[in-house]
C-alpha cells in the first residue's frame, strides 16, 4: 500500500507519435480542453517524476521514499523545507534531470524543474505552481506559451504543439546513445499541456495532455547500472 498518493498517469494526445502499448490515449482531448478558459504548454523534460512532501522524497512508485542514489541531491533542500510542506499538506512534483537519461542537457543551471503541486485533492492552479516555486527556490518547467482557449481550433492546438515539439530543449538537447554516447542535436522530449486553473485530482486525465516524439527513448532498461550526473552549465565552464 503507498504511503502517500502516487502521481497519475498523463493521457498521450491522440496525435502523439511516441506512444507504447503501455500508454493511455485521450482521444477526447479536444473537448475536455473546450471547458477551459485558459491552457499552458510546458516543455517535457526527460528525466524522473520526483514529488517531495511532508513524508519524504518520492520516484514513481509512492509505496515507500525513494532510495535511489540520484535523487540523493534534493535531500538538502528538502530538509530545510519539510516541516512547510507537512503542514500545509503541500506536495510538490518535478522533472529530476540530476541523472542523464535519453538526453543529454549542456545548458541546465538546476537538476530539478517543478511543474505540479498538489494540496490534498487539488492540482493548483499553474500561477500558484510558479508562485511556490518562487517560494522554495525552485525553477519551473520551460514555459512554451499560454492560450486563452476561446477561438482555439482542434488545428490550432495540434499546429502550435507539433512545431514547438520539433525545436530543441529550451536547455539545448543531445540524444544519448546506446553505452552513454552523446549523438547529434535532437529536439526535445515533447510537450505537456495542462489546464492553467486548478482542477481535481480525481480528473487529472482531463486536465492534462501530452506529446511525445517518436524513439524519444534510447537508452536500455540497465542505463542504471552505469548512470551518469549531468553538469550544470557552470560546471562546464571550469573544465
Amino acid at each position: 500500500m503507498s504511503i502517500s498518493r502516487k502521481y497519475g498517469r498523463t493521457y498521450h494526445y491522440d496525435f502523439s507519435p511516441g506512444t507504447t502499448s503501455d500508454d493511455r490515449i485521450n482521444r477526447d482531448w479536444y473537448d475536455h480542453i473546450s471547458r477551459m478558459t485558459k491552457i499552458v504548454h510546458t516543455e517535457k523534460l526527460d528525466g524522473e517524476n520526483r514529488c517531495m512532501n511532508g513524508v519524504g522524497i518520492f520516484a514513481r512508485s509512492h509505496a515507500a521514499p525513494t532510495t535511489n542514489p540520484w535523487a540523493t541531491h534534493l535531500k538538502p533542500k528538502y530538509d530545510m523545507i519539510k516541516n512547510d510542506l507537512k503542514e500545509g499538506n503541500i506536495e510538490l512534483f518535478g522533472e529530476d534531470i540530476y541523472a542523464i537519461h535519453s538526453i543529454h542537457y549542456p545548458n541546465i543551471k538546476e537538476h530539478f524543474y517543478l511543474f505540479g503541486v498538489r494540496v490534498l485533492d487539488k492540482w493548483l492552479s499553474w500561477e500558484e505552481v510558479k508562485w511556490y516555486a518562487s517560494i522554495f527556490d525552485f525553477p519551473t518547467v520551460p514555459e512554451m506559451g499560454v492560450n486563452e482557449v476561446k477561438g482555439l481550433t482542434k488545428a490550432n492546438i495540434e499546429y502550435h504543439i507539433v512545431t514547438q515539439a520539433g525545436l530543441p530543449s529550451k536547455f539545448s538537447s543531445y540524444q544519448v546513445l546506446p553505452k552513454n554516447g552523446v549523438g547529434k542535436l535532437c529536439s526535445m522530449e515533447g510537450i505537456v499541456t495542462r489546464n492553467f486553473d486548478e482542477f481535481d485530482v480525481e480528473v487529472q486525465h482531463e486536465n492534462i495532455f501530452k506529446y511525445v516524439r517518436k524513439d524519444h527513448v534510447s537508452t536500455d532498461e540497465h542505463w542504471t547500472r552505469n548512470w551518469k550526473r549531468a553538469a550544470l552549465m557552470n560546471e562546464h565552464k571550469k573544465k
